[in-house]
């Protein structure tokens, strides 16, 4: 699921090397945390919160087949 993550987001963003993915897991739940630089968000989310939906219902669905639960946090990147 990370690789699915980092495959997706790379091609959504201008700097994909930037990526920061981390993920914390309990027996039945997986929790990712990305952040990616400054001004990228946007494109992650889409308009109305349509890609990230999209990759959130992917990500859950191969979760599932695992009886797991995966959830996806996008970061907000620190200002300086």
């Amino acid at each position: 699921m990370d690789d699915f993550i980092r495959y997706t987001v790379s091609h959504l963003i201008d700097h994909p090397d930037e990526i920061l993915l981390t993920r914390s897991e309990t027996p039945k739940k997986i929790t990712f945390r990305l952040k990616v630089p400054e001004g990228e968000v946007g494109k992650i989310i889409g308009k109305q919160g349509r890609t990230i939906t999209a990759i959130r219902n992917l990500l859950s669905a191969a979760a599932a087949r695992t009886d797991q639960k995966a959830v996806l946090q996008v970061d907000e990147p620190d200002f300086h």
